[in-house]
């Protein structure tokens, strides 16, 4: 199954909802197969000003909006599950600009194919420039294409975002 041309066939409908597909996986199984589509807001701030993330209202509408679509359409042969989600904090990265909204930060994926050996990468992301990606990973610069990616996702930063304590520091004791 061409889950491009699905998420491609997704954004029309998701955008009549504020929303955009960031992309869809589709996980076989032999008992029940998974369809996971990944939203976020076309607009991310509200009237007055504020950020806002993707809720479970959003998350709601599209699946009845994609559900009736996938009904009509039956682009998927056999028994599946529907699951719409937002990205979470380990967004997943579907495309090449996906990447570029990340850059900066740190990243794993994997790679359809060895690269220096290695098909699993952790490291920041350097730049992304149209399909061609840079990444510092383990002391060693990779740079590869967009196509050579099969998998990927940020690395939330725990302690920036709060979920961790703040490493310490210089580890003198106090004078006393």
């Amino acid at each position: 199954m061409d889950t491009q041309a699905l998420a491609q066939r997704f954004t029309g409908v998701l955008a009549d909802l504020g929303l955009e597909c960031l992309g869809v996986e589709f996980n076989p199984s032999h008992g029940q197969s998974t369809l996971r589509v990944y939203l976020d807001l076309l607009d991310k701030t509200t009237g007055d000003g504020e950020r806002r993330e993707v809720g479970i209202e959003d998350c709601e509408s599209a699946s009845r909006e994609l559900s009736a679509m996938l009904d009509v359409e039956d682009p998927i042969p056999g028994h599946y599950v529907l699951e719409v989600s937002s990205p979470g904090l380990d967004r997943p990265l579907f495309t090449a600009e996906q990447f570029a909204r990340v850059d900066g930060q740190e990243v794993k994926l994997l790679l359809k194919a060895p690269l220096e050996g290695r098909r699993r990468l952790r490291g920041k992301l350097v730049s992304v420039e149209g399909e061609h990606i840079v990444l510092e990973a383990e002391g060693k610069t990779f740079e590869f294409d967009h196509a050579l990616v099969e998998s990927a996702r940020v690395v939330p930063d725990w302690v920036a975002l709060g979920y961790a304590p703040q490493p310490k520091r210089g580890g003198k004791k106090p004078a006393g």
